[in-house]
């Protein structure tokens, strides 16, 4: 099994105490220019916006702030030294997005990914030939390279789900997905029978929501909330489209789905009466495809 680590939350930490030291004892701006630094180095810095932390740098802004204590001078150090990593994606990090590659690394930590999906399987859940099915016929132009390589950022994401301190995934799709064909139907059978042996995992709970449901909390899209097990990280929300991704941590955006989550675990059919149905649409795939 493997262990799972991440240095987009050290820096996300790292921020977070940057911006409280600095207080309101200076602006950014004012930082910048007591330590003759370019206009908004700082500014960056707070928002999470840097590769890999700089330990001359963190020394310098622990001196402006006057921060003596040792203990909190350490913990500064040594999330910029673990900062410094650099996880799995690293390699992938030219061909996909910022907040993917951000996303990546905070879900790598993350205690709970609670997940909504109206039109395909959820990334955790899918099967290599699923995964290429899909990519093949999305929205991008992309070339047999670029596809490959998704698909490998996929399936290392999936090691969470086995970890020795496991992903605790809650993935609610709407039922469209069992019945849209992604490839040929051996695909499909194939896909709906791995998301059911993914289920037997301890922490994995799947759960579909049904048309008979009509109108549900997940109509305005699909979305993935990441929890955390320390309360100095705050969750957040991650949403895709056509144009993009977009990585939320406002309080009240995240309130908002965690409300919306709550109320598809309602809307949707139990966890038995979910692998049941699946179990039902993974029959219909494997009579098409003998």
């Amino acid at each position: 099994m493997t262990t799972r680590q991440s240095p987009t939350l050290r820096r996300r930490r790292l921020s977070a105490l940057l911006k409280t030291y600095r207080g309101d004892a200076f602006t950014t701006v004012e930082v910048d220019r007591r330590l003759g630094w370019t206009v908004g180095k700082v500014a960056k810095m707070e928002r999470g916006v840097w590769s890999r932390p700089n330990l001359r740098d963190m020394e310098d802004l622990l001196n402006l702030y006057a921060v003596d204590d040792q203990r909190q001078r350490q913990e500064v150090l040594t999330l910029a030294r673990q900062g410094r990593e650099r996880g799995w994606w690293h390699p992938y990090r030219e061909m996909i997005s910022e907040s993917y590659t951000t996303y990546i690394g905070l879900e790598a930590e993350a205690a709970s990914v609670l997940q909504f999906e109206a039109l395909m399987v959820p990334g955790l859940l899918q099967t290599q030939e699923y995964a290429y099915a899909l990519l093949r016929r999305g929205p991008s132009e992309l070339d047999d390279e670029s596809v490959k390589n998704r698909v490998e950022i996929r399936m290392e994401r999936q090691k969470a789900l086995k970890a020795s301190d496991p992903l605790r995934l809650w993935a609610i799709v709407d039922e469209a997905v069992l019945w849209r064909p992604v490839g040929d139907a051996t695909v499909m059978a194939a896909q709906l029978r791995h998301m059911i042996r993914l289920s037997e995992l301890p922490k994995v709970t799947i759960q579909v929501a049904p048309f008979a449901a009509g109108a549900h909390a997940g109509m305005g899209g699909p979305f993935t909330m990441l929890e955390f097990p320390e309360p100095q990280d705050p969750d957040a929300v991650y949403t895709e489209t056509i144009t993009g991704e977009l990585l939320e941590e406002d309080d009240v955006d995240v309130a908002k789905v965690k409300v919306a989550f709550q109320r598809l675990t309602g809307d949707a059919l139990s966890a038995q009466a979910s692998l049941d149905l699946i179990d039902a649409r993974a029959r219909v795939f494997e009579a098409q495809a003998s």
